[in-house]
This record gives structure tokens, C-alpha cells and sequence, in this order.
């Protein structure tokens, strides 16, 4: 009895509306690393909270954090979650651009994820210039 009722429907798009070589798009680059650079930005707190729990702890744990901390992976770390604060922060007002409906066609959405990947790296490289 369903099915004599039933109304043709078209089928939801799935991979195979896309092309069997997949490109990336800057759109989904973008939407991506707002997801990749949130989740890892704890890492710079997390250094950042041990450094100050050695400091309370005593002379030695603070010497081997701060040790860690000053080396060439500390300031590898750092520079990175500076890297994500500014991808992360940019791409945050993409967001509210787009929850405000607006920005919303392909050209203006590609133009912001642009935007993004480019900006962030400009504005790290400005920053640690400037600390």
C-alpha cells in the first residue's frame, strides 16, 4: 500500500556528482582547518599551564619546563598555536559573516577562504616580528 503512494523523488547528491579526480576546494580547506586549529590550540595552554605548575612546584621542574619551553621545538610549538589563534580567529569572523547570510555565493565564500589561508600566515608572521 506504500508504494502505490509513493512520489518519485530525486535522490540527495553524493560523491559521484563530483569529478573522479578530487580537487580540494578552498571553501572546504577552509571550513577544515577552522575545525584542525581549534582543537589544536590547546596545545600552547597545555605548555603554558605546566610551565607555571613547574614554577610553583620548585627550582629543577621549573628549569626543565622553562628548558623545554625556550628550545627550538618550544618556540616550534608556539609559533604554530600563534599560526591557529590567527587562522582560527579569521576564520571565526568568516562565520559570523556567513551566520549573518551574508557572503554566502561561491565567489564571496571562495574570496574569504582565501582571505583566511592567506591572512593568517601574514598576520603571524607580523606578530612575531613585532614580539
Amino acid at each position: 500500500m506504500a508504494d502505490a503512494n509513493r512520489i518519485d523523488r530525486p535522490l540527495s547528491p553524493h560523491l559521484t556528482i563530483y569529478r573522479i579526480v578530487w580537487r580540494p576546494q578552498i571553501t572546504s580547506f577552509a571550513s577544515m582547518m577552522h575545525r584542525i586549529t581549534g582543537n589544536a590550540l590547546p596545545a600552547a595552554f597545555i605548555l603554558g599551564v605546566w610551565w607555571l605548575l613547574a614554577a610553583a612546584m620548585g627550582p629543577e621542574q621549573f628549569a626543565l619546563a622553562d628548558w623545554v619551553l625556550t628550545s627550538w621545538l618550544g618556540d616550534l610549538v608556539f609559533a604554530g598555536s600563534l599560526l591557529a589563534i590567527w587562522y582560527h580567529f579569521l576564520a571565526g569572523l568568516r562565520h559570523l559573516y556567513f551566520d549573518a547570510g551574508r557572503g554566502l555565493d561561491l565567489k564571496t565564500a571562495e574570496l574569504l577562504g582565501w582571505a583566511c589561508a592567506i591572512g593568517a600566515p601574514v598576520l603571524t608572521a607580523i606578530t612575531l616580528i613585532l614580539i
